[in-house]
This record gives C-alpha cells, sequence and structure tokens, in this order.
C-alpha cells in the first residue's frame, strides 16, 4: 500500500472529510505528521470481495460423527 506523508501546515485549508475521502479514493495511507514530533496515520479500510457460494450439502449429523467419540 503506498502511503502519503503530510505536515499539518500542508493540509491547512482541507476539511477533515476532504482528507477522509482523498485517502479512500487514492487507496493510500495517509501519514500527518504534527509538531511535537508525533504523527498520525489514517490508512484506507481494505475492502474484500465476497465468498464464492460453493454447490454441495452438509449431510445431517455430520457434528456427532466427528466430535462424538
Amino acid at each position: 500500500m503506498a502511503q502519503r506523508i503530510a505536515t499539518l501546515d500542508e493540509l491547512k485549508g482541507h476539511t477533515l472529510e476532504q482528507l477522509l475521502y482523498q485517502v479512500a479514493r487514492s487507496k493510500e495511507s495517509l501519514t500527518v505528521v504534527l509538531g511535537e514530533g508525533g504523527a498520525v496515520v489514517i490508512r484506507p479500510e481494505v475492502a474484500l470481495k465476497p465468498l464464492p457460494e460453493l454447490e454441495g450439502r452438509v449431510p445431517e449429523g455430520w457434528k456427532d460423527a466427528i466430535y462424538g467419540k
């Protein structure tokens, strides 16, 4: 995942909403460097693809047959 680094001065004039949408669209994390040596990282959530639906069936009593012993 790509990473962008910015200072608070560079982000002045942008709203929090704009920054969040920008991070979500660009799919890269944003590290905001604070003046006191600290930093805050804003990272987009990775969207997972849905699991495929498989054909087949689970037989009745499968759990008892395996764990019942």
